[in-house]
């Protein structure tokens, strides 16, 4: 972690030097320091798919439901850091478009999700009334 902020530390530095002569270079430091950071991460994140993965074997949970629910997770990331992105560029619309069009795609992704919890919350409950 002591990297990741030294490193955004040095590139903040850079930037608000660099900004006034060069705001596209002060950009392009700012969106390649925001992608090597999150690849960095990224990187991090397969111990934990591994430990999701071991979890879900044994609680017999079918694996179409974990990789769903990873799919949602990546998605969130990928729209929060791509809007973060535009939005340094000053598009807030565009910034806003991506978020919308991120949550939309993981509706599109829970529906299987949420009817299987319908349908087992259904099945709890007694017949007739």
């Amino acid at each position: 972690m002591i990297q990741i902020v030294g490193l955004g530390l040095i590139s903040t530095v850079l930037i608000l030097v660099v900004r006034e002569q060069k705001p596209m270079f002060a950009f392009l430091l700012a969106a390649f320091t925001g992608l090597f950071i999150f690849l960095y991460v990224i990187g991090k994140i397969e111990a934990v798919i591994q430990v999701l993965e071991q979890l879900a074997d044994r609680s017999g949970i079918p694996s179409i439901y974990l990789k769903t629910i990873l799919k949602i997770i990546g998605i969130a990331y990928i729209a929060e850091f791509g809007s973060q992105i535009v939005r340094d560029a000053g598009q807030e619309g565009i910034a806003s478009k991506i978020e919308f069009a991120g949550k939309v795609l993981i509706l599109v992704l829970a529906v299987p999700i949420i009817s299987v919890i319908v349908e087992t919350v259904l099945g709890l409950l007694p017949a007739g009334g």
